[in-house]
C-alpha cells in the first residue's frame, strides 16, 4: 500500500512539475544603475534640470522683487499705476508659471529629453530581457524595482480573448 501511496505521489508531483510554468525575477532598475550608458544619461538630464531650474530660479526672484517693489510702492500709486504694475506682475507670474510647465510639466522638455537619452537603454535592456526569456524559455519575467511588474509573458499565456468569449464580447 505504502509503494502505492509513493508512485501515485511521485507521478502526480513530477506531472506538477512538468506543468508548472517557469519565471524569472530581475530588477531593472538595479540593471540599469550597473549600466555606464544609463549612468551617462542621468547625468545629462541632471546638469539640464539642474540649468533649467537655476533659470526658474532667477526668475521667481525676479518675480519676488517686484512684489516687494510693489507693496512698498503701493500707497504712492495711483489707480491707473497699481493696476499697470499689478498687471505687470501677473503677466511676470504667468511667464514663470510658464516655463515651469514648459520644462518640468508632464510631457514637457525633460520628458522628452528622458524619452530621447534614457528609453533607447531600457529598450535595449528590455530587448536583452525578451531575448534571454526566450532562450531559456521563460514564460514570465518580473520585475522588482518598483513593486512587481510582468516585463515579459508568453503570448500564449494570454487568457484575454478567453475572457472576452466568456463575456459575449466580439473583437
Amino acid at each position: 500500500m505504502k509503494k502505492v501511496l509513493l508512485i501515485a505521489c511521485s507521478i502526480w508531483l513530477s506531472a506538477f512539475a512538468v506543468s508548472a510554468q517557469k519565471y524569472a525575477i530581475i530588477d531593472t532598475k538595479y540593471i540599469l544603475d550597473k549600466m555606464p550608458d544609463y549612468k551617462e544619461a542621468q547625468k545629462k538630464l541632471d546638469d539640464i534640470a539642474a540649468q533649467w531650474q537655476k533659470e526658474i530660479d532667477v526668475q521667481q526672484t525676479e518675480l519676488d522683487k517686484m512684489y516687494r517693489d510693489y507693496d512698498a510702492e503701493q500707497v504712492m500709486l495711483s489707480d491707473d499705476l497699481k493696476k499697470k504694475r499689478e498687471a505687470q506682475l501677473f503677466v511676470k507670474e504667468k511667464e514663470l508659471r510658464d516655463q515651469q510647465r514648459k520644462h518640468f510639466g508632464f510631457e514637457g522638455d525633460l520628458f522628452k529629453k528622458r524619452q530621447e537619452l534614457v528609453k533607447p537603454i531600457q529598450d535595449k535592456v528590455y530587448n536583452a530581457v525578451q531575448k534571454m526569456a526566450v532562450q531559456r524559455s521563460y514564460d514570465f519575467i518580473l520585475d522588482k524595482s518598483e513593486g512587481i511588474t510582468v516585463i515579459f509573458a508568453d503570448p500564449k499565456l494570454d487568457k484575454s480573448e478567453d475572457v472576452l468569449r466568456d463575456l459575449g464580447v466580439k473583437n
